[in-house]
């Protein structure tokens, strides 16, 4: 399935990526880890999950590349959606905008699939994430491999590593909308 394939994987921290990456490193697959998150709000909580997913790739020896922190043009495509629940709306678009910046990166220097582990929390909607994702892959025409972070021992490997590894795990997702000062 991900024979001779070069991955691009998105991460959004490294409590939800840890087992895939251990399980892709021990599969010797030709992956590397992309940290884009502009949704991570405040900065200072941006560079811990960053640092912390570095660390896992470093721990795993996989490449690890950073896009650009760009929260202002996150908050603007989101403008409107601040009330929105968990799985609503909001999530939708983030993970389009996400899923398709990485995509064109991917396309752009040699890979030839994406991946993503942004529906292995429980918080998430595993096939909203897919749902973006295809959209986004039918758009950049990257394909887009589905990734089973949850189920097969998944679960219980990410909770062993994130104990083991000594993991920061943050209490929420990242998305933190502007309030209506900040806008101003």
């Amino acid at each position: 399935m991900m024979t001779e394939q070069k991955i691009l994987l998105l991460s959004c921290c490294a409590p939800c990526s840890c087992a895939v990456i251990k399980t892709l490193a021990e599969q010797k697959k030709d992956f590397a880890v992309v940290f884009y998150n502009p949704n991570i709000r405040p900065f200072a909580e941006y560079i811990k999950r960053r640092d912390e997913n570095k660390r896992v790739c470093e721990f795993y020896g996989v490449p690890f590349v950073e896009l650009e922190y760009d929260n202002e043009r996150w908050c603007e495509l989101t403008l409107g959606l601040e009330n929105e629940p968990e799985r609503g709306k909001r999530c939708s678009l983030c993970f389009y905008m996400r899923l398709k910046r990485v995509m064109n990166y991917a396309k752009e220097n040699g890979f030839t699939a994406v991946a993503s582990v942004l529906g292995v929390s429980r918080w998430k909607n595993l096939a909203q994430v897919n749902d973006a994702a295809y959209k986004a892959s039918a758009e950049t025409f990257m394909p887009y491999l589905e990734i089973e972070g949850r189920k097969g021992g998944m679960q219980e490997l990410r909770a062993s590593l994130i104990k083991e590894l000594n993991l920061y795990n943050q209490t929420y997702c990242g998305c933190k909308p502007q309030t209506a000062k900040e806008k101003e």
